[in-house]
């Protein structure tokens, strides 16, 4: 049996970023989708090193091991152990970038460096930066100032060296790549040929023209990348509200210690050590030599080039059977539940809802909240219409979801101005659920709507993020929403709910309860299962909980998208639990949980995974699905996704991303066929008619 019990938290997180990268690397995606992928990796790692690398590294230096919390090892250890996974990790998707611009060669799609610029292209670009990029620019001379600039969080620098003919002085300077453009230029084409530039090149290109007030006899110029600590820091001054303790400290956040520093690893020695010098960065601190190119989560954005044929086909999204969005939405909600489960289905349904709940007469309230929203969004759009009509609307926006801090600000002040009731939260609480209830007037009487979700109410992400949302007119399961508002205002009593699972009171201990439930269930001899989606699992004592639940036979089926601190497969330990985690096109994000319970299954969605944060620290919600319709279909997604055979990867102790075959003469994509799934409940429905 394996000594260790858990896995370490920050490697299966890396784990799961390298499930990304083979994503990159896999020869079956489309070449542009490839680069995409390899964005995300980039964009991934940058958040890790702001959140958790940054964490680590504080525990490192106060002096602390930090093994009890880390599961075994020291924070000492584990910086060390981090980076070199990360150098590992950098250096293949060096290689595998290098390998997708060879593939798009041979789609005549060309990158080219400064070095490569033809006689056209040149004419091109020297227009180009004249009108466009020299304007934008920003150049500080280094040498002679007393005190060294501030890099900004992850941005793009090239970091310039001068030799100058007078006594072959040495000059340094820092150029800024600006944000405010787009990193990748498309040039005109030549004989079907597309040629692609970046950014970074044009400046190169255009030292000469940078500096030409310089008399200098040579000229370097390499890129470099800070990444900054991000916790925010809380003022605890009782005068200011809320909003303006996040929004301060948002600022601060810019000088955050650095935690990494990546430089172009061609860069000259004295270049390199004279910037880590005046950024005093010392060997605590991540340095990670790296290619010509950083944030290469800008090939998220790559352009599409007109290229449909080098991406995935876009699949069209489904509608619900039987809930139109030109009908009233309520009116059939009052009958029976739905479930919205984006984005195979449209995500318009949940929008239809707010607008719809806007303009009725009869309709008096709207509460709701709000973690992450889209960049202009339709929600605080249906929510602001809503409060112009008169109707009563509180809304819960979470201040402190981590990097849309700014943005929820800025909607929270625009709400404010518009006359909306908002709530900023729990002290020590985040508000992570996913929940909306409003009343109506009907009859004389008050009746109550509202939907749960798994995930955010963002029209953006919901074109990527696969999450449920149920709609209901439960009584029941409302008057439970409603109270979880009420906490929100009285926040010192704890209120009982009775359908619905609450963080942080009683998460863990019901969660706890339906184990042990499966538990007896296999000590009786009864068929005992549990089958568990969710993006992370990191609790020890839930995981400690399945391994009883293991031992005991109870049959586990774990999908786990990111980090999974649990070891299956163990015997004496785990050999009852089987763990996949799926990374496809879509973001696998939706939470849904499933009990046998003696063959009355049991089904939840939630906005929890099972971390100890969503345990005992946030606002969660996990609701019981009550219609048999939807009950079947939420566990027909999950054993569709089980027998994924494409995408699906085990989880092992060896953290190897061994891809899950299952001996299948069939090739099953999870994804896919979970759309031909929905297609087929539509065409059904067709036939009916």
């Amino acid at each position: 049996m394996l000594e260790q019990k858990y896995i370490d938290r920050e490697k299966s997180w890396l784990a799961f970023n390298a499930r990304v990268l083979q994503e990159a690397a896999d020869n079956t995606v489309p070449l542009l989708d490839r680069l995409r992928f390899l964005g995300i990796f980039s964009n991934n790692l940058d958040e890790f090193f702001r959140v958790r690398f940054a964490a680590i590294r504080r525990l490192s230096l106060s002096g602390k091991s930090g093994e009890k919390i880390l599961g075994g090892i020291s924070a000492q250890q584990l910086v060390k152990d981090i980076t070199e996974i990360v150098i590992k990790h950098q250096t293949e998707s060096l290689l595998i970038l290098k390998g997708i611009e060879n593939e798009l060669e041979t789609e005549n799609v060309f990158i080219i460096d400064e070095n490569e610029i033809s006689s056209e292209q040149e004419k091109f670009l020297k227009d180009y930066f004249i009108q466009k990029l020299s304007p934008e620019l920003v150049t500080i001379i280094l040498n002679d100032l007393a005190e060294f600039p501030l890099l900004k969080d992850n941005m793009g620098y090239l970091a310039v060296k001068l030799v100058m003919k007078k006594k072959s002085e040495v000059r340094y300077a820092i150029i800024e790549i600006p944000k405010t453009m787009n990193r990748f230029i498309v040039l005109p084409t030549v004989n079907n040929k597309q040629y692609v530039i970046l950014l970074d090149d044009v400046i190169r290109h255009n030292l000469k023209s940078i500096f030409n007030i310089f008399d200098y006899q040579s000229i370097a110029a390499h890129m470099i990348k800070i990444s900054r600590d991000a916790q925010l820091d809380i003022d605890s001054d009782l005068s200011k509200s809320m909003l303006e303790k996040i929004s301060t400290s948002v600022k601060e956040r810019r000088v955050g210690e650095p935690v990494r520093f990546i430089y172009d690893k061609l860069i000259e020695t004295d270049t390199l050590q004279f910037f880590l010098d005046k950024m005093k960065i010392v060997s605590t601190d991540s340095i990670i030599p790296g290619g010509k190119y950083h944030n290469r989560r800008d090939y998220m954005d790559f352009p599409n080039l007109g290229r449909y044929d080098l991406l995935y086909q876009k699949n069209a999204p489904l509608p619900i059977p039987g809930l139109s969005l030109e009908g009233s939405i309520l009116d059939k909600i009052s009958k029976k539940d739905y479930l919205l489960n984006a984005p195979y289905q449209s995500f318009s349904y949940l929008t239809k809802f707010l607008r719809e709940a806007a303009l009725d007469p009869k309709v008096t309230s709207i509460k709701i909240t709000l973690y992450r929203l889209a960049k202009n969004s339709q929600i605080i759009s249906s929510l602001i219409n809503a409060a112009k009509n008169g109707k009563k609307v509180t809304v819960q926006i979470e201040l402190q979801a981590r990097f849309d801090e700014a943005s929820n600000i800025s909607y929270a002040e625009q709400m404010q101005t518009e006359g909306i009731d908002l709530i900023f939260g729990i002290k020590g609480l985040k508000v992570h659920s996913k929940i909306c209830v409003i009343e109506r007037t009907e009859n004389k009487k008050t009746k109550r709507y509202g939907f749960i979700s798994t995930g955010n109410f963002n029209e953006s992400t919901a074109k990527v993020y696969t999450d449920v949302t149920l709609f209901t007119s439960h009584q029941q399961i409302l008057k439970d929403i409603s109270r979880i508002f009420d906490f929100f205002d009285t926040n010192y009593r704890i209120h009982r709910y009775k359908h619905l699972i609450v963080s942080p009171h009683y998460t863990r201990t019901r969660f706890y309860k339906l184990i042990d439930r499966e538990i007896q269930n296999a000590a009786q001899g009864n068929e005992a299962f549990i089958k568990l989606k969710m993006n992370s699992l990191s609790d020890f004592g839930m995981i400690d909980k399945l391994y009883e639940a293991s031992k005991a036979g109870v049959k586990i089926q774990l999908q786990v998208r990111g980090i999974c601190s649990l070891i299956p497969g163990v015997k004496g330990l785990s050999e009852n639990i089987e763990a996949i985690s799926i990374v496809d096109n879509y973001l696998e994000h939706s939470r849904i949980y499933i009990f046998g319970n003696s063959g009355k299954t049991a089904v939840f969605i939630s906005s929890a995974d099972f971390m100890t944060r969503n345990l005992d620290g946030r606002v969660e919600v996990t609701c019981p699905i009550y219609d048999p319709e939807i009950k079947q279909e939420l566990m027909d997604n999950f054993d569709i996704a089980w027998k994924g055979n494409v995408k699906a990867r085990y989880h092992s102790y060896k953290l190897d991303n061994a891809y899950r075959k299952n001996n299948a003469d069939t090739i099953f994509r999870a994804q896919i066929e979970t759309y031909k799934y929905y297609q087929s409940k539509v065409n059904n429905l067709k036939e009916e008619f």
